[in-house]
């Protein structure tokens, strides 16, 4: 397919939903490498100007795979060379712009080839968290739908959809937790924008991408806290999966054991997501120097709402 850009692009894409076909019984990979996206950080020093909280890297390898740092200001030839080589990639959290900022810019890059590929066939997963689910949002709409919200530092329930009973991200979830899910705090939420339900129902190409599988509530908004798209393996979470098992900074955030369940059983559906991905980097060698393992995290927890940090 002749290669598109910008909105045109993405109009173009969403027209041709109808054509997605992702193959029945595809090879499994059972070694899959999963990109995280850095940031901007927000007083650049030098060796300090972007980073990736580790949280997000134990999140993925708890559930099997490998992490590779996407850095930011990059050349669109070296996203797409990345891109090829990698299984999926995760759009985390952060305070970043979803307009203007390097992580938007990149992650406007991953997205597109993610719609071009899997209409091809060619199966390649996106996750989005908290303002990764709000990039994920205005990459679909090419709107700004976003409200502020009173959700700063709260554990909520999740209010569950009729469509999160059959969907594929929580279908294979226990019983138990579902019910857990349902009925206790166990999603940690430290946003100040949310798109509304309402906001989100006026948008024809929101609602003809996603389903809405759960919604909650500040006390004044309901607002959309978990998507999946219909015919493209990308989801987003406005809340944050990862932090019940890692992070440890902020008395909200819940540590039971149906919130440690709750983190391992969405990584480990992300990652199966992952392993449907066939891409591979060109050698060995080039997959090692990639890794995250060749950078060291460094102890934030004192100063930071991050335990460990990745810094780039």
């Amino acid at each position: 397919m002749k290669r598109l850009y910008g909105a045109a692009c993405f109009l173009f894409l969403l027209q041709t939903v109808s054509s997605v076909v992702v193959p029945a019984g595809v090879k499994r990979n059972d070694s899959p490498v999963i990109g995280v996206l850095a940031q901007e950080v927000s007083a650049p020093t030098p060796g300090k100007n972007a980073y990736i909280a580790a949280s997000y890297v134990k999140y993925l390898e708890s559930a099997g795979a490998r992490v590779v740092p996407v850095m930011i200001k990059k050349s669109e030839e070296e996203y797409i060379k990345l891109f090829k080589s990698i299984n999926g990639i995760l759009f985390p959290g952060g305070g970043a712009s979803i307009v203007s900022s390097g992580y938007a810019k990149a992650a406007g890059i991953f997205y597109r080839l993610a719609l071009e590929a899997n209409l091809k066939g060619d199966y390649f997963p996106v996750w989005g968290t908290c303002l990764g689910f709000e990039l994920l949002t205005f990459l679909t709409s090419q709107k700004l739908l976003l409200s502020h919200t009173n959700t700063t530092g709260v554990a909520l329930p999740l209010d569950f959809t009729k469509e999160s009973k059959d969907s594929r991200m929580f279908k294979d979830f226990p019983d138990d937790l579902i019910t857990s899910l349902a009925k206790e705090p166990l999603t940690e939420n430290s946003h100040r924008w949310s798109i509304t339900t309402e906001s989100f129902n006026k948008s024809e190409k929101l609602k003809k991408f996603y389903r809405i599988l759960s919604t909650n509530t500040d006390g004044q908004k309901e607002f959309v806290s978990t998507v999946e798209a219909y015919d493209f393996p990308i989801y987003g979470t406005q809340w944050h999966p990862e932090k019940n098992a890692f992070e440890w900074t902020r008395p909200y955030i819940p540590h039971t054991p149906s919130a440690i369940k709750t983190t391992f059983y969405t990584a480990y559906f992300f990652v199966n997501e992952a392993k449907k991905s066939l891409h591979s980097f060109s050698s060995q060698e080039e997959e090692q120097k990639a890794l995250i393992y060749n950078y060291s995290p460094k102890y934030t927890g004192k100063r930071s709402s991050f335990e460990q940090i990745y810094y780039f």
